[in-house]
C-alpha cells in the first residue's frame, strides 16, 4: 500500500535551513537544485518505504528510524503505520558529531 510522505516541522525547517545557506554561499541555482534533490528522494519512499537502512544511532526508540544519504545529509525517518504515512523527522548533517543526531530526535 503507497504510503505519503510526511515532513514534520523541525525536518522542514533543516530543509529550509539548508536552502538559505546554498542559497548564500553557493548560489541560488545550487540551493533550488539540492532542495528539490532532497525532496525528490523522499517521495521515493512513497513506494517502498523500506528503502533506506536501519539507523544504529536511533536503536532502542520506540521508532524504527531508518534514513536516506543525500549529499552531506541524512534524511532520518520512520514509517507510521498508525497514520500510514512516511515521517521525515529530520535532516542532518554527517559532518556534525553523531552524538547531535540523538539530541535531535528528541526534540523533534
Amino acid at each position: 500500500m503507497k504510503q505519503t510522505v510526511y515532513w514534520t516541522f523541525f525536518a522542514e525547517k533543516k530543509l529550509d535551513d539548508i536552502y538559505l545557506y546554498y542559497a548564500k554561499n553557493a548560489g541560488k541555482r545550487f540551493a533550488i537544485k539540492t532542495y528539490n534533490e532532497i525532496v525528490d528522494k523522499s517521495i521515493k519512499l512513497e513506494d517502498n518505504p523500506k528503502l533506506g537502512p536501519i539507523e544504529p544511532l536511533l536503536l532502542g526508540r520506540k521508532e524504527k528510524f531508518r534514513y536516506l544519504v543525500h549529499g552531506n545529509y541524512k534524511m532520518i525517518y520512520w514509517i507510521n503505520d498508525k497514520k500510514s504515512r512516511i515521517e521525515i523527522v529530520n535532516l542532518f548533517d554527517c559532518r556534525q558529531n553523531p552524538v547531535l543526531m540523538k539530541e535531535q530526535s528528541e526534540l523533534s
